[in-house]
């Protein structure tokens, strides 16, 4: 009997489930659109969403070079929060939150978002004093978070030790309204939504360049043949830095790669999220029992989506302390996704020197998250010019030095 991999099937089900009928690719594009996004991932079908229900623009292509979701958006661990420290970047995520609560409704299909809180713990003293801040911080930004006790962190998790030798428990950040969603049935629902408005998903439509007349944005040529359109959006994830350079100008980032694995199926024993980022390790359990574990990005440059011995090696090692039973379990599987990562850990989402080009990258560790905030921010950029939550992500911000410095809430994987 033919065996087929996890994303064969994941590529498979993405077509089923979006309705989307026509043969893998082989549908044959119009030659002009309104607006064409590349990449089919969470940011660019909610950037395509929300074009058409918040500003009419329905003549839209999104292209994908391989297939809907099967990027980073088929690869993350589903953790979404906002509880971040800087006010841009709370405003955009805590937007995507509140989207979230809603989504299944919006959308008319269930990404199964599960409100199950996030905590953050605190294991040495710096860190106690950096969340203490944060919690003042989001405060004063109107995000429900606050700082909870050793004890209130066992009683949230019983399975947890807060006595380990090296990092004990002594505190955490916990943000109850934060938890997890199904990370393909964001893709698929979005992708079905914007199917319905008549814009055009084309799979295995891979963008070979960017063509341009007196510095303006003309169209693209793609392996289906050449399109024309008046603006384009570039939300590609690790591979924006290879599809700026078509267009003919240069990112501040790094891609890398984001590896995580999962357990053994077991009965349910956590029902929140819980990150220790001291060590470099977050962990929940999905809704099929596997502890979904993941870490830190690998020390180096990279476009692997392999998993690696070192990452089981180092992340479940630093975990073992804090959440001891996970040294019986048996891995499931392994995967890793490319990461782009700017200076300041945070995303871009700007116009470039190229005119009618627009970019959307730079979420590093972070961006599954922020999937819905993203789409309407990146939307009313490409609509209107400006958008209230994306105007301190623009590329100018690196050449005046306004960092957006998150590297405390985003230089773990989560």
């Amino acid at each position: 009997m033919k065996r087929y991999s996890a994303f064969a099937i994941a590529r498979e089900a993405a077509r089923y489930h979006t309705g989307w009928g026509r043969a893998w690719g082989k549908p044959k594009p119009k030659t002009h659109y309104d607006v064409i996004i590349v990449g089919a991932g969470g940011h660019g079908l909610a950037t395509a969403y929300y074009l058409g229900k918040n500003f009419g623009i329905r003549n839209v292509a999104i292209l994908e070079k391989g297939w809907l979701g099967g990027g980073n958006t088929g690869r993350n661990t589903t953790i979404i929060r906002s509880n971040y420290l800087q006010d841009p970047s709370a405003a955009l995520y805590e937007k995507a939150r509140s989207l979230y609560e809603g989504l299944s409704q919006d959308l008319n299909y269930n990404v199964m978002f599960s409100p199950r809180g996030v905590m953050m713990l605190a294991q040495t003293e710096h860190e106690l004093r950096g969340y203490q801040r944060t919690a003042h911080a989001n405060r004063l930004q109107g995000i429900d978070t606050e700082m909870i006790s050793p004890r209130e962190v066992k009683r949230l998790c019983p399975i947890m030790n807060i006595d380990g030798p090296r990092y004990p428990v002594l505190g955490a950040l916990w943000q109850a309204r934060a938890g997890t969603a199904r990370h393909d049935a964001v893709a698929w629902g979005y992708a079905r939504a914007c199917s319905d408005m008549g814009m055009d998903i084309l799979q295995g439509c891979e963008v070979t360049a960017v063509r341009q007349t007196g510095g303006k944005v003309t169209g693209v040529e793609t392996s289906l043949g050449e399109i024309s359109c008046n603006k384009l959006g570039i939300v590609v994830a690790g591979h924006s830095g290879v599809l700026a350079e078509k267009a003919g100008f240069r990112l501040p980032l790094e891609s890398v790669s984001l590896q995580a694995l999962v357990s053994e199926p077991i009965k349910p024993c956590m029902d929140v999220v819980v990150m220790a980022n001291t060590v470099h390790g977050y962990m929940s359990q999905s809704d099929k029992g596997e502890m979904v574990i993941g870490g830190g990005t690998d020390g180096y440059i990279n476009y692997t989506q392999r998993g690696s011995f070192q990452h089981i090696e180092e992340t479940v090692r630093a975990l073992v302390e804090t959440f001891p039973m996970i040294s019986r379990l048996k891995m499931l599987r392994q995967w890793g996704g490319i990461v782009d990562v700017t200076g300041d850990r945070s995303p871009i989402l700007s116009k470039t020197p190229l005119e009618g080009c627009f970019i959307n990258c730079g979420w590093g560790t972070g961006g599954f998250k922020a999937i819905p905030g993203s789409g309407w921010g990146f939307a009313e950029l490409m609509a209107k010019g400006h958008s209230p939550l994306t105007d301190e992500f623009g590329l100018d911000r690196f050449r005046e030095g306004r960092f957006i410095d998150e590297s405390v809430a985003a230089g773990v994987a989560h």
